[in-house]
């Protein structure tokens, strides 16, 4: 049976309204490529991350791609180029499209049997010297195992340890990855803390050579 990701992230409203979006979305354009002109944001929700590098770099020519209809129907049209209704599963774009990926708490609402799909055509819609950056939650997380507290449930329907998601990257094509902390922790301590635990998400980094 056919998976509905538009009716599985509807379950989750409270993400349109995610306090560290904007945060998330700054730390993203510090990594962005030399020279980037175009961005795919996958999973762009309401448009809020958008606007940030978009006020950033005025310059960026920004798209997005989320499953839920009524999100991209609110998107500014002032920051976002397009704004596509469909699945990262088969990203209607031609090879070598853009200069930059980004998906923030985006992968964790796929489900397993999906990852390397995503990430193979994230790479295909990607130009060479391309970059992507995504961020998910932290399994390592102390906070969250001191509290007895899962990733899964709800809209997450699959968890990602950065080893094991570092592997599946280098699988996919992608090479050069890094993996930084990210979550609201990284406003106080930065985002290159020795020990990843203390981070509630975390970023990785991978690029297209």
């Amino acid at each position: 049976m056919e998976k509905n990701y538009e009716a599985l992230n509807l379950t989750q409203p409270e993400s349109e309204h995610d306090p560290f979006t904007e945060d998330r979305y700054r730390q993203f354009y510090k990594f962005l490529p030399t020279g980037t002109r175009s961005v795919l944001d996958i999973g762009c929700n309401t448009g809020r991350g958008g606007s940030v590098l978009k006020d950033l770099d005025n310059n960026l020519l920004i798209y997005g791609l989320d499953a839920v209809r009524d999100r991209l129907d609110r998107l500014p049209k002032d920051v976002y180029e397009q704004g596509v209704h469909g699945y990262s599963t088969k990203i209607p774009n031609e090879d070598g499209t853009y200069d930059a990926v980004v998906a923030g708490e985006f992968i964790e609402h796929l489900y397993q049997t999906d990852i390397d799909q995503t990430l193979g055509e994230i790479f295909r819609v990607l130009k060479i010297g391309g970059r992507l950056m995504l961020t998910t939650p932290n399994p390592y997380d102390l906070k969250r195992k001191w509290r007895g507290h899962s990733i899964l449930g709800g809209a997450h329907v699959s968890q990602h340890f950065p080893d094991t998601l570092r592997i599946k990257l280098r699988m996919s094509g992608f090479s050069n990855v890094k993996i930084y902390g990210s979550g609201k922790v990284s406003r106080y301590l930065g985002m290159r803390f020795p020990m990843l635990s203390i981070y509630g998400s975390y970023l990785a980094i991978a690029d297209k050579k």
